[in-house]
């Protein structure tokens, strides 16, 4: 579970609830089921038809990576490689083979496979490099999905008011209905601005952020499997890879010392 996700988006709402309520409103003014339909239902056709069935249905699923933490820790994966490195170097590459079969990771496992089989450098770099091309694009999908309905969501909004002070204006003849049909007229551009600034654009920017994380661990991994298979020292690996981490994690990242103890 990502913590930041749901903290995020009780602060949010919070903060919005929070401040209707010190302004001495109350929470049933907010409720608005046709302008609730016209936003949200709107928002999701629009969307329905700018992507194709499949990609929507796969809303769900996208939403759930927005919070849920799957993304392994590099620091973890760069010990995991040198230890690989440490072995290969002293045991011989093939030794590997053992340890191939207890790698969690796919893609890892992918990679060392491909050097065990004693493929050509430049085609691992090739393969994996693809398959981490094909990645960005799947999130990218993702990532459309959320920016399009955040951004279909206050347009649907305003429509919401515009229909809303029509039919104010169409019942001037009752001045005692103004003020309700004025503020339940607003209520779909506050629908359709939350909703977007709130929840649909912030989960994309994490859907973004989710997909740069893995697309970071995977390109450490395509540098390990390629020193591993050159047969580069263990610290040097080391060195290498903690170039990909910023300076604060490098610090804290153990050294190859620290790790064989």
């Amino acid at each position: 579970m990502d913590i930041a996700t749901i903290i995020g988006l009780l602060l949010a709402w919070g903060a919005l609830i929070g401040s209707l309520l010190m302004e001495g409103g109350q929470l049933r003014a907010l409720v608005n089921i046709p302008a609730a339909l016209l936003v949200f239902g709107g928002t999701l056709g629009a969307a329905t038809i700018s992507f194709r069935m499949n990609q929507i249905m796969e809303i769900p699923g996208v939403l759930s990576q927005a919070f849920t933490d799957q993304t392994q820790d590099v620091g973890s994966v760069i010990r995991m490689l040198v230890r690989l490195a440490e072995r290969a170097r002293r045991e011989g590459l093939l030794v590997l083979e053992e340890e191939c079969r207890r790698i969690p990771d796919p893609f890892l496992q992918k990679g060392v496979r491909l050097a065990i089989d004693g493929t050509d450098p430049d085609l691992i770099r090739e393969i994996l490099s693809t398959e981490i091309h094909f990645l960005q694009t799947r999130h990218r999908s993702g990532e459309a999905i959320f920016t399009t309905l955040g951004g279909f969501a206050p347009t649907l909004g305003i429509i919401g008011t515009v229909m809303g002070l029509i039919h104010m204006l169409a019942n001037l003849s009752d001045p005692g209905k103004m003020g309700p049909l004025i503020a339940g007229a607003f209520i779909a551009t506050l629908y359709g601005v939350s909703s977007a600034n709130l929840v649909f654009l912030p989960i994309a920017n994490k859907l973004k952020s989710r997909s740069a994380d893995e697309v970071l661990l995977r390109e450490v991994i395509v540098e390990g499997v390629l020193a591993i298979q050159s047969g580069d020292n263990p610290r040097i690996v080391d060195e290498k890879l903690k170039a990909y981490l910023s300076p604060r994690l490098r610090k804290a990242a153990p050294g190859r010392a620290a790790m064989a103890r």
